[in-house]
């Protein structure tokens, strides 16, 4: 018995396949069409969204957002590869009906209408509302590391640069002390080795004013890095395998773990950014009020006291800060605190009253002690460092309180926020492979992450409703 053979490559067929014969009624790809065509592109803020009436004709930016929509799905981001696969590619064939754009026009789309992504990643939520793929009850907020096209060579803060000034003064002073050495003598040799020291104090002087142009540029722009090849981007310390790279935020709701915000930024933590990224997700999501919950990185009073302001409930573990916990000593949470009566009492049970109070960064801060207390307390040296104890409390730390009993009360909260945002990195840094961008400059890279995160969120849905239920989602 033979094997089932196809036929000849140069058979005159009667009724030649179309293309539309090779892409299914659930392909993506014809979702991808509808999604687009049903969006507002000159809205959006897409250039060139409406043809100009004199000139050479332009690509449809409709057709190249969907083309971009397409590789990232697929990843797919090079701007070459999408070129190639414009060609061969029988489901891209279809989506953009024969074209084929160059890699420097379909480049220079990604790059013009870095400011447009964002809507198109908002309407895809939007939609998402409207099938009832968000539970609209809980947030989970995190940041995640991605490397920057710029390396660790390239990149300097004001003690790299004193470090190698000082040492490119050091290695001159040798040289010169060589080259006086090599300059004594008179035969052929010497003469050559001084003037391959003259060539090495010439280029280490050559560097050296620019590590010190560099320096002044830091003291005067009040930055605490600088980066040549992306200046935007920043060394992430505590994220050593990231080295140069931004920090993408998210919010993920819980039901389906879906994004629902991002955006991106150079810091290199993640304090301060709960509130803002939780409060946009609370306004997409339609909701007046929601619950939020991140990890111990975003415990910030100030923002803490902001989320309960926008009506978002949030839930941040606690860190354990300051020398009494790396000493080994009572931590905070052992002293309990009575705002009634404006005291704490410590472990022994001893009242610590109020002593002192100052301004610092716009708030009140009060520090509680008992000297006399402690004089005599048994527990002093699992206790007090010095003569006796302090405790320092923000005017506004209740609402840290108010967190503390709601994280008691759900103490597998902080599971759910674990296995609901480390969702969507896993998959966008392994099963996408997009552990760094490809574009330099903040705004660029923003642009890259609105895709990243929409094609995220189109692989889940799909995934969970199927193609044509989003088709009919989109057309009604």
């Amino acid at each position: 018995m033979g094997y089932i053979e196809g036929h000849a490559r140069d058979q005159a067929l009667l009724l030649p396949a179309s293309v539309e014969d090779y892409v299914s009624t659930d392909n993506p790809v014809r979702f991808i069409d509808a999604f687009v065509d049903d969006l507002d592109l000159g809205e959006a803020g897409f250039h060139r969204s409406q043809p100009e009436a004199t000139g050479r004709p332009g690509y449809d930016p409709g057709d190249m957002l969907k083309l971009y929509l397409y590789g990232y799905l697929n990843r797919t981001r090079s701007s070459r590869r999408l070129e190639a696969k414009a060609t061969r590619n029988l489901e891209l064939i279809w989506l953009l009906r024969g074209l084929r754009p160059d890699f420097k026009a379909i480049a220079d789309f990604r790059r013009d209408n870095r400011s447009a992504f964002k809507a198109v990643f908002r309407a895809f939520v939007v939609l998402c509302r409207k099938l009832d793929l968000f539970g609209r009850e809980l947030l989970a907020v995190d940041g995640t590391r991605l490397k920057a096209v710029n390396s660790r060579e390239r990149n300097f803060t004001k003690a790299k640069l004193d470090k190698y000034i000082k040492s490119a003064d050091e290695r001159l002073e040798k040289y010169l002390a060589q080259l006086d050495d090599a300059d004594r003598g008179e035969d052929a040799g010497t003469t050559r080795r001084s003037e391959a020291l003259a060539a090495k104090i010439a280029k280490v002087r050559e560097q050296r004013q620019v590590s010190e142009a560099m320096l002044e540029q830091l003291k005067a722009g009040g930055e605490s890095q600088i980066s040549l090849t992306d200046p935007d981007a920043r060394a992430m310390a505590a994220h050593p395998k990231v080295g140069v790279g931004y920090n993408a935020q998210v919010a993920v709701d819980a039901k389906h773990k879906l994004i629902v915000e991002q955006h991106v930024t150079n810091a290199g933590s993640d304090l301060g950014f709960l509130a803002e990224t939780a409060g946009a997700a609370k306004d997409l999501l339609g909701v007046d009020r929601i619950d939020v919950v991140a990890d111990m990185g975003y415990y910030m009073g100030e923002d803490i006291a902001a989320c309960e302001r926008a009506g978002i409930t949030p839930y941040v573990a606690r860190p354990r800060r300051g020398t009494a916990v790396g000493d080994g000593r009572f931590p905070k949470e052992r002293f309990r605190c009575d705002e009634a009566a404006d005291c704490y009492h410590c472990p022994g049970e001893k009242r610590l009253d109020t002593r002192y109070r100052w301004l610092q960064g716009g708030h009140i801060i009060v520090q509680y002690s008992n000297p006399r207390a402690c004089d005599g307390c048994e527990l002093k040296p699992q206790c007090a460092r010095g003569n006796f104890r302090r405790i320092t409390r923000w005017e506004g730390e209740a609402v840290l309180d108010r967190m503390a009993i709601r994280l008691a009360a759900r103490p597998d909260i902080l599971d759910i926020r674990r296995e609901t945002v480390e969702h969507p990195f896993g998959s966008i840094k392994q099963w996408m492979n997009q552990g760094a961008f490809l574009m330099r400059g903040l705004e660029k890279v923003r642009a890259e992450f609105s895709l990243t995160a929409l094609a995220y969120n189109l692989r889940r849905a799909i995934n969970l409703v199927g193609v044509p239920e989003l088709i009919r989602a989109v057309q009604a």
